[in-house]
């Protein structure tokens, strides 16, 4: 049958009217992408007149040897008068502004920091982290200010109030200068979005800083900043301080208040968040938790348990019952993390520490049904409306459109990809939408994997755990496409164990040569990738994950400590 020319006509000048709204809307999302980066640029230009206006008053101030100073001492020196806040903050700003134009790390400069360090002289009380500059992730909210995390939508959404985390850092005298990139959604372990680009690791260019909390990684870890937050949902504190060579501990879900900070998955608890510390040493980061765990902490947000810091557990010189494994049986770790492990056993062992092997069990159960069902339990309907509206969603087109497609045919590409592929299946198969009950059986049976988890922990009598962490450091891109490597980070998430992380070693030339033969576990498309992911990486850092039992961040701390200084010994007797 003919339609007539007028229907014709109508149905054209609709199309035509469709295509039109659609294209003044992309411009628009265009146009606020452009004015984003312009501000990002804004930012950088505003730290290089604040430095050389500095300069130019102060020339005789010795800036190389300030930012040699470690976070304790160069805090002793603020407190005691004998290094003005000035003189630390501009040294700061000033390398933050290298490490941004090196890596793009930098989203924004707080520019009100600059009043803040003018009004630090005229504080009666000094707090534990006076005169102090700290960096904070896009996530985190400071006032008046975006958290955008990568999301156009987010754009000129400056946040009403401080979150908690970072009015406490305030209080304590700390002054937040910079907010720093993260990858869109946050759910990855790169660094890169659309509005702010790609981040990349200062240790080597081609490398990725990992993520999400990618941004303070490339900062800390390039010198611009001595103490960055972050947050870990899956390993984006871990990921970048590996990646990086620097330390940051993930503490216990509640330890610290998450109140005011933006989540990439609203609402799920099966996979606990947390928000944590990023520095050069264990140090700094044992400085920083004693500082938040103040009264106003407890104050600001009554959900957070009133515990100080024991500072009794954190100077400890107790030998430890040390639990460790060197594989998880899922990742095949690089030669590089397993040599990490033994080499660090080795020294915990002659230190007088008790090493025990720890067997772990159905870590692809723990991440497919766990992590990836948990997070994702409504079939990732909550997230795919997260990316509504956006322009680019490219980087995750295969899990788009495994997300939007139909339960049955979930099922049937999940039956069919089993014998060949069976990572790929079971991923599908944890992407269906559960109904009510089934979410709560499922919180049920991780809260009883917590128990059983604790109970052999308990049976073999440890203080804390020794475990492989991924790296070396995967060339840009990969991680997005090896979303399943996170099985080493991600089971302290599901556990919501406080863990932190260490560089211990480098590649050698040895760990690279004997990467010729990995295969992985299950020989697929992911391995194979993991692989090349891992090769060409003589020179950068490897470390390790220090583990402790819910709610103990100062053990954990305390392993570090042991690691770290065994760590350093070592090399100086090298």
């Amino acid at each position: 049958m003919r339609l007539p020319l007028p229907a014709l006509l109508g149905g054209s000048a609709l199309s035509l009217l469709l295509l039109l709204l659609r294209w003044r809307r992309r411009r628009g999302l265009w146009r606020k992408v452009e004015e984003a980066r312009q501000r990002q640029e804004r930012s950088l230009v505003q730290m290089e007149m604040a430095v050389r206006r500095f300069r130019e008053q102060h020339p005789s101030v010795n800036m190389i040897s300030i930012l040699s100073l470690p976070l304790p001492e160069l805090s002793k020196k603020l407190r005691d008068g004998s290094l003005p806040p000035e003189h630390v903050f501009y040294a700061y700003v000033g390398k933050a502004l290298q490490i941004a134009t090196e890596t793009n790390c930098i989203t924004e400069y707080l520019q009100e920091s600059e009043t803040q360090v003018r009004k630090a002289k005229l504080t009666g009380k000094l707090g534990l982290l006076y005169g102090v500059p700290v960096s904070i992730k896009d996530s985190i909210d400071c006032q008046g200010h975006d958290s955008t995390l990568g999301f156009i939508k987010n754009l000129n959404k400056p946040a009403a109030e401080d979150s908690v985390v970072v009015q406490v850092l305030r209080r304590q005298g700390a002054i937040p200068f910079v907010k720093t990139n993260v990858p869109q959604s946050l759910i990855s372990y790169d660094c890169k979005n659309l509005i702010f680009g790609q981040t990349f690791n200062p240790l080597l260019y081609t490398r990725s800083p990992g993520g999400s909390s990618g941004g303070e990684g490339a900062l800390v870890g390039g010198g611009g900043s001595i103490l960055g937050f972050g947050t870990d949902v899956g390993g984006s504190l871990r990921f970048p301080a590996a990646f990086c060579g620097i330390c940051a501990l993930k503490p216990t879900g509640n330890r610290l208040s998450k109140k005011g900070i933006a989540s990439g998955v609203l609402g799920q608890k099966a996979v606990a968040a947390a928000v944590g510390p990023m520095a050069k040493d264990v140090e700094s980061l044992a400085l920083c938790m004693r500082a938040l765990l103040c009264e106003d902490m407890f104050d600001l947000d009554s959900t957070v348990p009133p515990l100080p810091f024991n500072e009794e557990v954190y100077s400890s010189t107790q030998p430890l019952r040390i639990g460790y494994y060197e594989t998880d049986f899922f990742t095949m770790p690089s030669p590089a993390m397993r040599r990490a492990v033994r080499e660090t056993k080795q020294l915990l062992e002659d230190a007088g520490h008790t090493l025990v092997p720890f067997e772990l069990t159905n870590v692809d159960y723990v991440i497919f049904n766990f992590c990836v069902r948990g997070m994702f339990a409504d079939g990732a309907a909550s997230f795919l409306k997260t990316f509504k509206g956006e322009l680019e969603k490219s980087s995750m087109g295969l899990f788009f459109w495994l997300a939007k497609s139909p339960h049955w045919l979930k099922t049937v590409l999940s039956w069919i990809a089993k014998p060949f592929v069976p990572r790929f299946s079971s991923i599908i198969r944890s992407m269906r939408a559960n109904t009510v009950d089934e979410v709560w059986s499922l919180h049920h049976e991780i809260e009883e994997f917590c128990h059983q988890f604790i109970a052999q922990w308990k049976k073999l009598n440890l203080d804390v755990m020794l475990c492989p962490m991924l790296g070396p450091a995967l060339g840009i891109g990969y991680p997005g496409k090896l979303s399943v490597a996170v099985s080493y980070t991600m089971l302290y998430n599901a556990l919501d164990f406080p863990t932190g992380v260490v560089p211990v070693t480098m590649v050698t030339d040895e760990d690279e040569e004997k990467l010729k033969g990995y295969q992985g576990y299950f020989r697929d498309w992911w391995d194979r990738t993991l692989a090349k992911a891992f090769r060409g990486s003589v020179g950068l850092p490897v470390a390790v994950q220090c583990v402790a039992l819910p709610w103990q961040e100062e053990l954990c701390l305390r392993f570090m400590k042991e690691v770290e200084t065994l760590i350093l010994k070592k090399n100086r007797l090298v």
